[in-house]
Formats: structure tokens, C-alpha cells, sequence
């Protein structure tokens, strides 16, 4: 499993990238290496909604449970975070990034912010 980090690149520009978690050998099972988290929040979106370019409010994954999000970049790129998909949110400074939920149905999600 991958997680998409958006983060703003030295252009001030939110960019995407790829990564590995790094799994782990323990007990027979692979793990990631813990990370503090300060709490949880789940977070209902109708269809249609969008967000002109933000940053992310903190540090923290966003992990999509129904529907989808469309996450766009100031250069036109965009991303489909479906069901299962993580974004760790880390572009703090810059212009950020747009929001759309994709689709006709609600997007759920949930947010961990972490701690630095």
C-alpha cells in the first residue's frame, strides 16, 4: 500500500508524491512504524462540493471511506483519492491545493492530525 504525500515544493507549489511505508517483520505480520497522532475526526462532504486552492490546516492523513475527492494542483494536475486511498496532507505554505468531491454521492472521510 502507498500513501500520497502533497507538500509545497521550494516553487511554493503544492506537488504529489509517493510513498513507501516502510514496512516492518514483526510476529509474523508487517508493520509501520508508529506515528503520534493528537486525535481523530470523521468528516461528511455532499457531491458537488469544492474548495478553491488552501493549504492543509496541520499535518495529518486524510483517509477517503466512501466516495471520492478530486485533489487538483496549481500546475492542472489532478488525483482521484478513492475508498482506502491515504493523502498525508503536508503542504503547509504556498498556494495549496483544490478540493472537489467526484461523483454523486457523499465523500466521507477521516482525518489523524499528527504531531511533530
Amino acid at each position: 500500500m502507498q500513501v500520497v504525500r502533497i507538500y509545497t515544493g521550494p516553487d511554493e507549489e503544492s506537488h504529489f508524491e509517493d510513498l513507501d511505508l516502510g514496512y516492518q517483520e514483526v510476529a509474523n505480520a508487517q508493520q509501520s512504524a508508529t506515528q503520534s497522532a493528537t486525535g481523530i475526526q470523521f468528516r461528511r462532504t455532499p457531491p458537488g462540493r469544492f474548495s478553491d486552492f488552501h493549504n492543509a490546516p496541520r499535518r495529518q492523513y486524510v483517509i477517503t471511506l466512501e466516495g471520492q475527492m478530486e485533489l487538483g494542483l496549481g500546475d492542472g494536475t489532478k488525483r482521484i483519492f478513492n475508498p482506502g486511498d491515504v493523502l498525508l496532507a503536508d503542504d503547509l505554505t504556498g498556494r495549496g491545493h483544490t478540493t472537489a468531491v467526484y461523483g454523486n454521492v457523499h465523500r466521507v472521510s477521516i482525518s489523524i492530525p499528527l504531531v511533530d
